[in-house]
């Protein structure tokens, strides 16, 4: 019992036992992290020749925190607001809203966010989330699939070539540096409650 109270995700410390209360909460949570993935959508940093976008920093987070029920919960409701046609993704509604943006350009690593969100809360359910190499390579694993994800989509609509050349290389060292800067942040989270 207590090993399996020493591996739930941050949220758990947050979280009533059982009851409406639990699912109010996670609900509140849910809400609060696609605001979160709205803001880190529209929030741009200028590295090299592209923005980018703090939007895979704030899934890796969320699944962090959230562990894997509720990281994914999160994520779907994110995306089932982007498919109403909220403007919650990065390029809208400027290049489109709704079910329409979702299977443009960007459909790939949209769908790869949810598998990224599921692979790190796996890992921070076994208690990954505690240690910074371990969170690092879940990750990296994850992070390289939902990139994979997103060039194959892109891919399909552009070609290979091109795919590469806009819709991966640019992003590596932005996203190695949003892997690493997670990877240290929780951890570092639950080093500081230790010692509280």
């Amino acid at each position: 019992m207590a090993l399996a109270a020493t591996m739930r995700p941050l949220v758990s410390l947050a979280l009533p036992e059982k009851g409406a209360a639990r699912l109010a909460t996670q609900l509140l949570l849910a809400i609060a992290g696609t605001l979160l993935l709205t803001l880190s959508a529209k929030t741009k940093v200028v590295l090299g020749p592209v923005d980018i976008s703090l939007q895979t920093l704030a899934v890796l987070l969320i699944a962090s925190a959230f562990g894997l029920r509720l990281g994914v919960a999160t994520l779907l409701l994110y995306m089932a607001e982007g498919a109403m046609g909220f403007p919650v993704f990065q390029g809208t509604p400027g290049k489109g809203i709704g079910v329409a943006y979702m299977l443009g350009s960007t459909g790939g690593y949209l769908a790869g966010f949810v598998v990224m969100a599921a692979i790190v809360g796996w890992a921070a359910d076994r208690g990954w989330d505690r240690h910074p190499v371990k969170l690092f390579n879940a990750m990296l694993v994850a992070e390289v699939i939902m990139m994979a994800m997103g060039f194959a989509w892109l891919a399909m609509l552009i070609g290979p070539e091109k795919s590469w050349q806009f819709g991966v290389l640019p992003f590596i060292v932005g996203d190695l540096i949003k892997v690493a800067l997670a990877a240290s942040l929780v951890p570092a989270v639950w080093s500081l409650l230790k010692r509280a």
